[in-house]
């Protein structure tokens, strides 16, 4: 099994979880879900996004099968605009590969953590170990509480004026 900083954080918490090791190239939430036989909607992503103005990174964690809603992210934060990393600026900002970004990689790093309020559907969900190659299931209390998250909606559809964009 893959020991990291991410499965000793959650090892020391006694947090319950249950780590998959998957192939280490760059995944897809519906490839993830099809490996690991579990429904998509319980496979969460984590998208970057930078506030217009300077302040704190943000870490949006939904389900695999949504898109971000950049304006609800916004609208939450109290923002006028928040925009998607690139996969490099996601990638610099937060020290992990694309594919391996995890909020619990990045508990004391400075992220604001943002929850689909789909994830209180579900006990458990799975997200990135915080490395290509290792997925992590657990309680969604338990991540909510590790990384100061906050629940939203996320990944509304809706018409008009806001900007939807590809996670």
């Amino acid at each position: 099994m893959i020991t990291n900083n991410v499965t000793r954080l959650l090892d020391s918490r006694h947090i319950p979880y249950t780590a998959f090791e998957l192939p280490v190239e760059k995944l897809g939430a519906e490839e993830t879900a099809s490996l690991l036989g579990v429904p998509i909607s319980i496979v969460y992503k984590t998208i970057v996004a930078f506030r217009e103005k300077p302040g704190k990174p943000i870490l949006a964690v939904i389900p695999g099968n949504q898109e971000l809603n950049l304006k609800a992210v916004a609208v939450v934060l109290n923002e006028k605009k928040v925009r998607l990393a690139t996969q490099r600026e996601a990638e610099q900002v937060t020290g992990l590969q694309a594919g391996g970004i995890s909020p619990l990689a990045l508990i004391h790093k400075g992220f604001t953590v943002l929850i689909d309020e789909s994830a209180h559907h579900h006990h458990q969900i799975h997200i990135s170990g915080g490395q290509r190659g290792l997925n992590i299931r657990l309680p969604v209390d338990d991540l909510a509480d590790l990384t100061h998250a906050r629940f939203a909606i996320l990944c509304q559809t809706v018409s008009g004026n806001y900007q939807q964009e590809s996670c």
